[in-house]
């Protein structure tokens, strides 16, 4: 239990100060299962009955309160046409996404339904005695699954599927897991619970009883707040995802200018960039930048001030900023200048990518903010 709070304790601490950069809705939901696996104590005892039906809360909460913001928000979400382009613009792809970008019509419909039952329906499953339970969190761990296959979500998919994973009966892992990694795992008999310990856990249920009524409140009201915490400690909070769905695609390339006039690309490692470049598999890693420059894409709000300060950096040549690129231009050199231009991406077709073997087809639609160069300032109109 020690262990626990002190991992929760450093994490928590790196979040609140973390400001956009540890803005993510995981990052929240990190912290509050975390602070849940403090009690549930060790290989020696039996995991409190209260403390598995908090997680179920909060697997409750995650599920219910992403599948309200869609029911909420972009009305494709309601027509079952929203998988006709989220594949496509979702932040950052898997290598996979193209396909799912390209599978049929219908069947986007489909998922999009079967979303809707996952998300709506299928929660309420949780708090019914077993095999219900466990029949509702297998469903649930099954559509991670999905998403896990059909984008990069950083560890959020990962940790939604470590939840409901807690939810399946014993009898499953019993069927599913060899003897030996069985007896490890579900161990047969529990010792004594501590006296002090059932206190704790006590109290531990009270109090997110008496924190989870914000989270209610906004699970109920029509301005939904779509990931968002209550007070300092991320104890109780509110979860949801992609309320609305971006229809095009756009990405901010960034480009140095050589010695010879030539404007060369800089390569990020998980988001769009070069067209014949695939999309890699990088969850549950969190790639923040690559994450921050879809969002600075949406709207220059979203890009001050830390956009013009990168473009600063790499005109410096800065090392440690490299290091967070796939590829340098420069190879470590000092470019003339830094520029970021807007693109429009899509995906190429099925006979686009037979004959160029790229599966991005994009063209420029125009500068994205000034030219930083050595005796540039900061631009005002940012």
């Amino acid at each position: 239990m020690a262990v626990w709070a002190v991992l929760w304790a450093l994490y928590l601490s790196i979040v609140n100060v973390g400001q956009l950069w540890w803005s993510f809705g995981w990052e929240t939901l990190l912290c509050e299962v975390g602070f849940l696996a403090i009690f549930l104590g060790n290989a020696a005892v039996a995991p409190p009955l209260l403390v598995l039906l908090l997680v179920r809360w909060l697997l409750f909460r995650l599920e219910f309160g992403a599948g309200l913001i869609k029911l909420r928000g972009d009305r494709c979400w309601r027509d079952l046409t929203c998988l006709h382009h989220h594949h496509e613009t979702q932040p950052m792809p898997g290598p996979l996404s193209w396909f799912f970008h390209h599978l049929p019509g219908p069947l986007h419909k489909v998922e999009v339904a079967a979303n809707h039952v996952t998300q709506l329906v299928v929660p309420f499953g949780l708090f019914l005695p077993q095999p219900v339970a466990g029949v509702s969190a297998g469903i649930m761990l099954v559509t991670q699954l999905w998403l896990v296959a059909s984008g990069n979500f950083a560890w959020l998919n990962w940790l939604a599927i470590v939840l409901a994973a807690s939810v399946l009966p014993d009898a499953v892992w019993a069927w599913l897991l060899p003897g030996p990694v069985q007896d490890w795992l579900v161990p047969t008999q529990a010792g004594a619970t501590p006296y002090p310990w059932v206190v704790a856990v006590v109290l531990l249920t009270v109090l997110v009883a008496v924190l989870s009524w914000r989270p209610v409140v906004n699970l109920l009201s029509p301005r939904q707040a779509m990931n968002a915490s209550f007070e300092p400690l991320r104890l109780v909070n509110t979860y949801g995802a992609f309320g609305s769905v971006t229809k095009v695609r756009h990405e901010i390339v960034l480009e140095g200018l050589d010695s010879g006039g030539v404007w060369r690309e800089y390569g990020f490692r998980g988001k769009p960039g070069f067209p014949g470049r695939w999309p890699r598999q990088y969850a549950p890693y969190h790639l923040r930048l690559d994450w921050l420059m879809w969002f600075a894409a949406l709207s220059h709000r979203y890009a001050y001030p830390w956009l013009p300060r990168l473009q600063r950096r790499l005109l410096e040549a800065d090392p440690p900023t490299l290091r967070l690129l796939a590829h340098d231009p420069f190879d470590g050199r000092r470019p003339e200048a830094v520029r970021a231009v807007l693109h429009r991406y899509r995906y190429t077709t099925w006979a686009e990518l037979r004959a160029t073997r790229e599966c991005w087809h994009r063209r420029p639609v125009g500068p994205f903010g000034p030219v930083v160069t050595p005796d540039s300032a900061e631009p005002d109109w940012w």
